[in-house]
């Protein structure tokens, strides 16, 4: 029953995960892509953000199977059986609504990739509602021989569309787990926009005679998309779990540990992860068997961590490719056949 309550949760908050697989999703207009009812009539009204969506579910998806490709749970599923109800991501399945450190990441990361997406896009001048930060003009330090100028990022449309397309009013949540859950994912979209605006920096150009740094202007730039997933993996790792009942406010599970506060930018979350040791075609979870791993590697990617015990076999493979090409007068390329072997290692 727990199980059922939290996918028909998913299916509010992350249908829209499924855009990423559009070519073109402005073509087939707002009612015809996965989005719930709220973002549908968002989209109506912003048709030309559509790109942005698509690019920031593109930049999550990614990011998460970047960061998390050497573990046990690498971003990845099977397909989920027929038997799990309607509403989980395809993309994610069990993980998306599990109240685990996963999920934690999965709403971090997508939230903040479409406050990522979208702010580039109104830097690029894409959009006629948004473009740089204006807040910032006509400031600086004339004493020290700087101005801001050029185009700041405007982080703060794009976390204000963030929250408007993903942030679902947890008034309108039934039942205490789906509470629990909901205000679990809400202040973990905060927590993933809070990574961006946390790793903006300030670029500056010099300007002066025979390139002299006598003034500067500078400018407000978010970090690469890849900085923003190494913060928030930082955060997965020490991640904090919640209790499963809400009074006033979430509180730490642990009663010894209540007094200390939560900050909004820590990832929460409610229930222990499975070790994703072994298949469960039920929820989608692919297990590690048939996984290479790093047999001289003491991380997640090693052989003993990533197989779970259940040691690992070993087979050789053999490479063949061009090597030690040479440019002949005239006119063609002559290369050597260069072959080599490679122990590769999975798990059993």
């Amino acid at each position: 029953m727990h199980l059922i309550i939290c996918l028909r949760e998913a299916r509010f908050t992350g249908r829209w995960l499924g855009i990423a697989s559009f070519g073109v999703p402005e073509k087939l207009g707002c009612a015809n892509l996965p989005l719930n009812s709220r973002q549908k009539e968002l989209c109506k009204r912003k048709p030309y953000l559509l790109p942005s969506i698509r690019e920031g579910a593109r930049l999550g998806i990614q990011e998460c199977r970047s960061q998390f490709r050497h573990e046990r749970w690498n971003c990845m599923i099977t397909a989920a059986s027929t038997t799990v109800p309607m509403g989980a991501s395809p993309l994610f399945g069990y993980e998306l609504s599990s109240g685990t450190k996963e999920t934690a990441f999965i709403y971090a990361v997508m939230a903040a990739g479409l406050v990522h997406s979208v702010t580039r896009s109104c830097s690029a001048g894409n959009m006629t509602e948004c473009s740089c930060d204006t807040t910032l003009q006509n400031g600086g330090s004339a004493s020290e021989g700087w101005h801001w100028g050029g185009c700041s990022d405007d982080v703060q449309y794009g976390m204000w569309f963030s929250r408007k397309f993903l942030d679902f009013p947890i008034k309108n949540a039934t039942g205490k787990e789906n509470k629990v859950l909901l205000a679990m994912n809400l202040h973990n979209n905060e927590a993933g926009r809070q990574a961006v605006a946390k790793l903006m920096s300030v670029d500056c150009r010099c300007h002066g005679v025979s390139g002299s740094c006598a003034v500067k202007t500078c400018w407000k730039t978010m970090s690469s998309f890849e900085k923003i997933g190494h913060l928030l993996k930082d955060k997965y790792e020490n991640s904090i779990q919640i209790s499963d009942k809400i009074k006033r406010k979430m509180r730490r599970r642990e009663k010894d540990q209540r007094k200390i506060p939560i900050h909004k930018d820590d990832l929460l979350y409610v229930n222990k992860s499975p070790n994703y040791c072994v298949e469960d075609k039920k929820l989608g979870i692919p297990g590690t068997q048939g996984r290479e791993c790093n047999r001289t590697s003491g991380g997640a990617d090693g052989c003993n961590l990533l197989c779970c015990g259940r040691g690992y076999n070993t087979h050789v493979v053999r490479h063949v490719e061009r090597c030690e090409c040479k440019f002949i007068w005239c006119c063609y390329v002559r290369c050597r056949r260069c072959e080599s072997m490679t122990d590769v290692h999975t798990c059993k």
